[in-house]
């Protein structure tokens, strides 16, 4: 088609989005309705949601407070619309895109149930073009990935899984249809955050269930709510103040982050905040009680050991609940709604792979090291390929360099937006930025990729491409973070934060683990400076 704003002929639109989540929305609304680019969406999944359209097995829902698990730029649509729980359902966040795709027709530039294969820049020209599953080949001047870091699904390693006569379900890639564990003997694998959500919901309907762990999780009581009338009113009331807190926080939630020094305090007050940060549930425990605990050593000890005092006491059994505790620091942290207190089910057991790999699934079930076990169904939870939504495309920029090649050795970006070699290429929520509350990180990027249109338009340049200079210079500021936390410090090196959970993979850091705050700050100043560290053709 020709391109409805009137640009160059060599082009069909100005901008493609590939993903339609959280982030691919906001940035079709910014990128169409703010800058006035003529703009086509590309998802794979048969209608909007991303991440929440795939991860739709029992029990999922947001860690972060639903009530800035959205977006902030229309006051109107905050106002209409009603969040019922602290933590939503995968369901309502479900509603909630599909609204906002309705609410500003955003449908119409959509291409549903398609994949991107490639993206190749033609250098002489200055343009991209992307080809589809569907045989599609579009021509556009900017390139936008949307695609998130939850959406390369890790699939089962293991041989024989061929074999297996039973069910076997991918939790991100959950059937669409109703799946019915009930009397079945089942086996979940993986004790990640996804699992967290999972197990507590599986142990009510299935005869038996057997979870596989190789990592212990630090898990955090949820402590959801339902909010009744009065409760919704408020939050719609204090908005402003709501999304002030926000956007300065650490991590993007609506808290106040903790000033307080473990060292500087005596022991029963230490203890005191550790119980109110537990009580109040949810991510107040980590964030509102030491401000110091991801690098102090002491602080971090204290609240492992908390968590580790409250295992036992919820599981009535002792060797499982020392199969729950995390031997190593805590790094992160899951949200659980009746994690622990599952495991104390009769129906409920564990099997710890730390030293007893599973060997292969075999036809009736899974064998390990130490013997073979039976099921009906297995449920994979396996986690994330962070980079993977983004390198497993097939995404080549000047001269034919693919950016898999380009980050053989590990991901390399600008603030997680742009990658020298690439012109125009822009990245919301891409490798290494923050890892952060992703509505509000996909605001700020979607905003931040919009001025830098803007400012290509304004002032008649036709690309614009990171300095490799500004790109190695973020990337050993992402290392250096990294290195400073508990992150690094725990067995498997941080995990999917370093890609070790990928075969084959480099590690490296993928995120970014700093202040989010203070990198919102920052990437203000490098727009309000004109881009600094990009060169302009």
């Amino acid at each position: 088609m020709r391109n409805p704003s009137g640009g160059s002929p060599e082009i069909d639109v100005d901008a493609v989005i590939i993903g339609a989540g959280f982030a691919g929305l906001r940035a079709l609304y910014e990128l169409r309705d703010v800058v006035g680019l003529s703009v086509r969406v590309i998802e794979a999944a048969t209608d909007v949601g991303g991440t929440w359209h795939w991860n739709r097995y029992p029990g999922a829902r947001c860690d972060s407070d639903s009530i800035v698990f959205c977006y902030s730029f229309s006051r109107e649509l905050q106002q209409e619309w009603d969040w019922h729980e602290r933590q939503a359902t995968q369901p309502e966040i479900k509603r909630y895109l599909q609204h906002v795709a309705d609410r500003f027709g955003m449908r119409r530039d959509i291409r549903f149930g398609t994949t991107v294969n490639s993206a190749i820049h033609d250098d002489r020209n200055n343009h991209w073009t992307v080809t589809t599953d569907h045989g599609d080949s579009i021509r556009c001047r900017y390139l936008i990935t949307a695609v998130g870091p939850l959406s390369a699904a890790l699939n089962p390693p293991f041989d024989g899984l061929e074999s297996f006569e039973g069910d076997w379900y991918l939790t991100a890639r959950w059937p669409e249809k109703p799946v019915d564990l009930t009397g079945k003997r089942v086996a979940v694998v993986g004790t990640g955050p996804t699992a967290v959500q999972l197990i507590p919901v599986v142990a009510q309907s299935a005869r038996q269930l057997t979870v596989f762990q190789r990592t212990a999780s630090f898990v955090l009581p949820a402590r959801n709510q339902v909010f009744d009338q009065d409760k919704r009113r408020e939050i719609k009331d204090s908005y402003d103040e709501i999304w002030a807190r926000a956007h300065q926080q650490s991590e993007g939630l609506p808290y106040d982050d903790s000033d307080v020094v473990f060292g500087e305090l005596p022991e029963a007050e230490q203890q005191r905040l550790l119980e109110r940060g537990w009580e109040l549930g949810g991510l107040h425990f980590v964030f509102e009680t030491f401000a110091d605990w991801t690098i102090d050593e002491a602080a971090n000890t204290a609240m492992a050991d908390f968590v580790r005092r409250k295992i036992h006491a919820v599981v009535d059994d002792p060797a499982t609940a020392d199969l729950l505790c995390p031997p190593d620091p805590m790094a992160k942290a899951a949200i659980g709604h009746h994690y622990y207190q599952t495991f104390n089910r009769p129906n409920v057991s564990i099997v710890d792979l730390s030293g007893n790999p599973i060997e292969e699934v075999t036809r009736s079930g899974i064998r390990t090291t130490d013997g073979e076990y039976e099921f009906d169904v297995i449920i994979f939870a396996l986690g994330f390929d962070i980079t993977g939504g983004v390198d497993r495309i097939d995404i080549r920029g000047k001269d034919g360099r693919s950016i898999r090649e380009k980050w053989s050795a590990g991901p390399r970006s600008c603030y997680g937006f742009a990658v020298d070699g690439f012109p125009n290429l822009f990245m919301s929520s891409g490798p290494l930025s923050p890892i952060v509350n992703g509505p509000v990180m996909n605001e700020h990027a979607a905003r931040w990729i919009g001025r830098a249109i803007s400012h290509l338009q304004d002032n008649g340049y036709r690309s614009m491409e990171a300095l490799p200079d500004t790109v190695e210079s973020w990337v050993k500021e992402v290392a250096e973070e990294f290195d400073g936390t508990a992150l690094h410090k725990a067995a498997d090196g941080g995990s999917q934060y370093v890609g070790a959970n990928v075969p084959g993979k480099v590690k490296a850091p993928v995120l970014y683990t700093g202040h989010t705050g203070n990198y919102f700050a920052r990437i203000e100043k490098v727009a309000n400076n004109g881009f600094e560290g990009f060169s302009f053709t």
